[in-house]
């Protein structure tokens, strides 16, 4: 008997094996490949008949494990089309390895047990409204957007709806942006719950993913939290998904197999035949559009938990309130901070930036020190005494001379966030200080850390755009916004949008207990329409005119983008290729070809970047037109092609 095997690798089809066995689709084997031996799955067709005879390979055998489900199957299937992926690379997504497979001791899946002892928590009118709302159509596929203010007590509401999933028999995934987030998150669930859920991130360890993974395929494990990845894991009987901070750009995987976990989350909601729930305080702009067209039904959680104030904004003028030299806080933000930290609460100083300084030169030399691999500078982080690209982590010393008679004289020019807590240490030495960034919150020590937060032991933080995400932190209430003059502009389409959840998320930050709360802004410009935006409450009245500018200009969400990045180590070699390429595209595919041009950031990891742009209407022909084109399309060697489709940025 003939059986279509898909092995996990960079092949678009399966391969063609004899069976002995009775195997059907979505079956776990293993079988020779090459000179090795491989796990696929069985799957739902076969690869296209080949001129060639060969000799077709036996599968060896078949593993015992809960087969494939058939929409799971599917939702691979239209995941790779989507993305112009190879179907085996989407089924890599879903693989660990042979390992992962194998069924592990009862005891193994103790930890994950829902005989639970939960605490009891009272909702208030609003959100036992919005409950009866999530739960209206809960047995199918529906999209539903949760939106409430920051503090409003939206965890809370969806976590009613997983109890009554996970008491039905149901699997449920959650989704968060952000590893930094899981602890956090993690400890509300075990909170509420009175059980452990499992985690899934890159952090975990290889015996945890086999063991989470079998759990799971056999049903014994009820609930997962997880980053991007976990989507793809193998549920038994999946009932619900939820994405928290549905807006968040962390959901988009921009390397290697390019994604947006978000998007690819309904889809697999769809396939399944389940309810997906997305959760923000500032919907993406994709998202509010299909609230709109009736797409997505629409829930909202306007008033705070336990009717507490939203914070207050206060802007300091910097032209009147000089800065001191070398400070980056003004004297009168001085003044504030004194204030709230003598009556007990707790304070944040924000500035998105990582390191001590963005920007190192040298005033004899004039050398900038710029990574050598890309076209960047490297960032000082002076906690290591090194200089970092972020981009492809190259790092050196600072030490360096700038002739055989002289050293460097440096000069740091602009402000991390390692500078601004030297800063602060200086300027409020009796209080402890920690910095809040991916650099510091991904460690295995961040779990006491955040303990210590919420105890307010920790009286001042300095934060990136990390802290906004999501975290409560009872006694903050003065949160200082350093740099908004710069940090607010943006260069790509999508500027205004994500400005305006980044701010209003950290505005939430504050105030989350009842006691009054106050974000100042530091500012030259009085006129700053971020300031005016997070002012106004509703965040929907701006996307309402954000939408309207869109259409204006048919960008997306009325458009689709399909981002194209050539790449090589040969500028001029690049350069021919990407033209050849547009041609090529213009004669088989309608749609405009913008491009080729140098991207923005011109070369990443030694290798020279060139960027096509195709803009078409919204549906799903120009990726098969456009996956047509490439399979047909021959690339010299040294020449590689990415394709990111619905591109959220554009480096």
């Amino acid at each position: 008997m003939k059986i279509p095997v898909l092995i996990p690798n960079i092949f678009d089809h399966p391969f063609t094996y004899e069976s002995e066995i009775n195997v059907n689709k979505g079956d776990y084997i293993t079988v020779p490949f090459g000179k090795s031996k491989k796990v696929g799955v069985v799957w739902d067709n076969f690869e296209r008949q080949s001129k060639k005879n060969f000799k077709l390979k036996k599968i060896i055998k078949k593993l015992e494990i809960v087969p494939l489900n058939s929409c799971t199957i599917s939702f691979l299937n239209w995941f790779s089309e989507y993305n112009l992926i190879p179907k085996g690379m989407a089924l890599k997504l879903h693989l660990l390895s042979g390992d992962a497979i194998e069924k592990y001791k009862d005891k193994d899946y103790e930890v994950y047990n829902t005989s639970f002892k939960k605490k009891y928590y009272q909702l208030t009118d609003d959100q036992e409204k919005v409950l009866d709302e999530l739960q209206i159509n809960n047995d199918r596929f529906r999209v539903h957007l949760l939106q409430g203010s920051t503090g409003s007590g939206k965890t809370i509401v969806y976590f009613k709806e997983i109890e009554k999933k996970i008491t039905d028999g149901y699997q449920v995934l959650i989704l968060l942006p952000e590893i930094g987030l899981t602890n956090d998150f993690e400890k509300k669930f075990r909170d509420f719950f009175g059980f452990n859920p499992a985690i899934w991130h890159s952090g975990i360890s290889k015996k945890n993913k086999k063991i989470i993974w079998s759990g799971l395929a056999i049903g014994k494990i009820k609930v997962v939290i997880g980053a991007r990845s976990a989507l793809f894991l193998p549920f038994k009987k999946i009932g619900m998904i939820i994405v928290d901070e549905e807006h968040d750009q962390s959901f988009k995987q921009d390397e290697g197999i390019i994604y947006n976990a978000r998007d690819m989350a309904i889809s697999r909601a769809s396939f399944e035949n389940i309810p997906i729930n997305l959760v923000t305080a500032v919907p993406s702009i994709e998202t509010y559009e299909n609230v709109k067209k009736n797409k997505y039904s629409f829930s909202r959680l306007i008033k705070r938990y336990k009717n507490a104030d939203h914070p207050i904004h206060e802007v300091i003028d910097l032209k009147k309130y000089k800065l001191g030299k070398k400070s980056w806080i003004a004297s009168k933000t001085l003044e504030k901070v004194q204030y709230h930290l003598s009556k007990g609460d707790q304070v944040l100083f924000f500035l998105n930036r990582r390191g001590f300084s963005p920007f190192v030169f040298c005033k004899n030399c004039m050398n900038v020190y710029a990574c050598k691999n890309c076209s960047i500078n490297l960032v000082y982080h002076k906690n290591k005494n090194i200089l970092l690209c972020h981009y492809c982590g190259y790092k050196t010393d600072l030490e360096r001379k700038c002739d055989e008679k002289k050293f460097c004289e440096y000069v740091f020019s602009g402000p991390g966030v390692e500078k601004i807590f030297e800063e602060v240490k200086r300027l409020f030495p009796n209080y402890k200080t920690l910095i809040f960034s991916s650099d510091t919150m991904n460690k295995k020590s961040s779990k006491d850390l955040l303990e210590k937060i919420i105890n307010n032991q920790i009286q001042i933080l300095i934060g990136t755009q990390l802290i906004s995400k999501g975290f409560h932190f009872p006694h903050l209430n003065c949160i200082v916004v350093l740099d908004i003059d710069l940090s607010s502009k943006g260069f790509d389409l999508r500027s205004a949008e994500k400005n305006l959840q980044l701010y209003h998320q950290l505005s939430g930050r504050a105030g989350r207990t009842g006691n009054p709360a106050i974000v100042y802004f530091q500012t030259y410009n009085l006129k700053n329409s971020i300031i005016n935006q997070l002012t106004d409450e509703d965040p929907l009245n701006f996307l309402e005119k954000e939408l309207n500018l869109r259409k204006e200009n048919n960008l997306p969400p009325y458009e689709r983008f399909i981002s194209l990045i050539l790449t090589s180590n040969n500028e001029k070699k690049l350069e021919i290729e990407s033209q050849k390429l547009k041609k090529n595209l213009l004669n088989n595919i309608k749609a405009k070809i913008l491009g080729p041009v140098n991207a923005p950031i011109f070369r990443i990891k030694r290798k020279f970047r060139n960027r096509l742009l195709i803009r078409s209407s919204k549906n799903k022909k120009i990726q098969k037109n456009l996956s047509n084109v490439l399979k047909n399309y021959k690339f010299p060697s040294g020449i590689k092609l990415t394709v990111d489709v619905d591109p959220i940025t554009f480096n």
